[in-house]
């Protein structure tokens, strides 16, 4: 077999490989300690299309001034949400306040990421 024939054979196998992947991006959804139900809902679907779509969603909850002392609220918050979202996906890293932020991370389940 000559070797250009080789190459061409390989190129073509790469662009195939190339075509058919998906790379996983990281969402991120914002929310604030007094989320509304609805906002809260909202939030949540796009969550959902994002995990049924492959990509890992990062969640958090921004506290300004006075809410940093109910810390506790943001992370009920991001339980709740992690709780409404568990069919589909898992939780790959548990509410952590990082400064004025606290943040979680999913990622979909393989089933869910099959469909």
């Amino acid at each position: 077999m000559d070797y250009g024939k080789f190459r061409f054979e390989q190129s073509k196998k790469e662009k195939e490989a190339k075509k058919n992947q998906h790379i996983v991006e990281v969402k991120e959804i914002r929310m604030s300690p007094g989320i509304g139900e609805n906002d809260f809902n909202v939030k949540l679907k796009n969550a959902q299309k994002f995990l049924a779509d492959g990509d890992r969603v990062k969640v958090s909850v921004r506290f300004r001034g006075r809410e940093m002392a109910h810390t506790y609220l943001g992370e009920e918050l991001l339980r709740q949400f992690s709780e409404k979202c568990s069919e589909i996906a898992a939780l790959d890293k548990e509410p952590k306040l990082e400064g004025r932020n606290m943040s979680m991370f999913l990622s979909p389940k393989a089933s869910a990421q099959n469909k």
